[in-house]
């Protein structure tokens, strides 16, 4: 396609979308399904106006890809309900730690015994597939900060998560194929990659999230006498935080997520105090532009929650062009009995024992395990990892058997869970008003 063309197909798509969005709502399945379609039509399986190659394109994916994860991570974590605590947290929790080294050790002996694939690459696809998407599961998860939603938030926050968790996994599996050092016994790999990764990671994400969070406070004063530039404060501590990680050998994924975590608890906290505070100004004591800026009886402005709104743009945005590229890229012979099989063993056997190992002996509720167990969506992340597996020298042979393995197993989530979303998550609401109401 020329330049003319894509311009076309893109902006056609967006005005599309915008003019039919009310229409969109109201069908029984989700706006990704409709981008799939487009890229179908479009790519080599119908009318071959274009192929998009992953395995040429790497670099290319893999840096589209990192900015999509990092930009849906910001936002999940803003997302996250406060104030933090250690029994709502507990799932989610289990299922990015427990379920994830469950989930991936279940598609590594899948592909070692069934697919005939090396043990590292058995492991290195198990941690591909595992996590699940926080940019294409929007139908099931934290719709905005005051959602408190059990289902929503534990889906939400295992997203968040687990796209750091799974890549200690990227690392065994590399390192088994000779691309990594896991060092004696994997003792480099368990202390470094698994251990100092993941705890920097946090740590490096709490406390500039917080370090944020009051900079801005005190910056925008109470009432806030000038506003900031709340998208590029957003922005910048995505940047920020993702590159102090990388230079530590930090997990950067983890980081993003708990510096947005850690940036709307703490500016809502600082917000609590200060309403609380004997010394705050009463109004007819303020200027008037300050009092017009912040009325008496609306939160204060935050910067977590005025950059929200154009980091889920972003999102929506990202989403229909990386899966425009995904249609683009398969073939009719794509879709092999080896990566459907593979794709169905994932939905149907791994996703749902992982779960349910995972909660084991937790409260949480049978119908919620039921639906988390089948909502695992995979996406965005799992391109990613996979186009940083190629990037690291996987070799091109058994590059392009996972290329094929996963964008397969891509496609059929975005088919089945956006087609069975709207209703099984009706079903369920049905089935929550009939019980009596209490906070998760």
């Amino acid at each position: 396609m020329t330049n003319a063309q894509w311009f076309l197909l893109v902006g056609g798509l967006l005005l599309a979308r915008g003019l039919t969005a009310p229409m969109l709502q109201r069908l029984p399945v989700t706006p990704a399904i409709v981008y799939l379609a487009v890229g179908l039509l479009v790519g080599p399986t119908v009318l071959n106006l274009f192929h998009f190659n992953p395995l040429k394109e790497s670099a290319l994916l893999e840096v589209l890809t990192e900015v999509v994860v990092l930009i849906s991570l910001f936002s999940a974590g803003v997302k996250m309900p406060v104030p933090f605590s250690f029994a709502r947290w507990r799932t989610p929790v289990l299922l990015a730690s427990v379920s994830m080294a469950v989930s991936v050790g279940l598609v590594a002996a899948f592909a070692y015994t069934l697919l005939g694939l090396p043990l590292g690459a058995g492991v290195l696809l198990g941690a591909i597939l595992a996590p699940t998407d926080p940019v294409l599961a929007t139908d099931v998860q934290t719709r905005h900060p005051g959602d408190r939603d059990q289902l929503r938030f534990t889906l939400t926050c295992e997203a968040g998560m687990n796209d750091g968790s799974a890549f200690p996994f990227v690392m065994l599996g590399m390192g088994l194929l000779g691309l990594h050092e896991l060092g004696e016994f994997g003792l480099r790999w368990a202390l470094v990659d698994v251990l100092w990764a993941t705890v920097a990671g946090i740590a490096i994400g709490l406390m500039s999230g917080a370090a944020l969070a009051h900079l801005g406070r005190k910056l925008r004063g109470n009432p806030p006498r000038h506003k900031l530039m709340d998208d590029f404060l957003g922005l910048g501590l995505i940047g920020v935080v993702y590159g102090l990680s990388v230079l530590v050998d930090a997990w950067g994924f983890l980081a993003v997520f708990f510096a947005a975590v850690a940036l709307r608890q703490t500016e809502l906290k600082l917000a609590a105090a200060i309403q609380d505070s004997p010394d705050r100004p009463q109004t007819d004591q303020i200027e008037p532009e300050a009092a017009d800026a912040c009325p008496d009886n609306d939160p204060a402005p935050t910067v977590s929650g005025g950059s929200l709104v154009f980091k889920e743009h972003l999102e929506r945005l990202s989403e229909l062009m990386l899966i425009l590229l995904i249609g683009g890229t398969l073939f009719l012979d794509s879709w092999s009995w080896r990566a459907v099989g593979l794709a169905l063993f994932l939905f149907m056997v791994a996703r749902p024992v992982s779960v349910l190992i995972g909660l084991m002996g937790t409260r949480t509720a049978w119908p919620i395990r039921g639906m988390v167990g089948w909502f695992g969506v995979r996406g965005i992340g799992s391109l990613y990892y996979l186009m940083y597996a190629i990037q690291h020298g996987l070799p091109e042979e058994l590059a392009l058997d996972l290329i094929q393995l996963t964008l397969i197993a891509v496609s059929l989530s975005i088919l089945v869970h956006g087609i069975s979303v709207k209703p099984l998550m009706s079903r369920f609401w049905r089935y929550r008003r009939r019980l009596p109401r209490k906070t998760p």
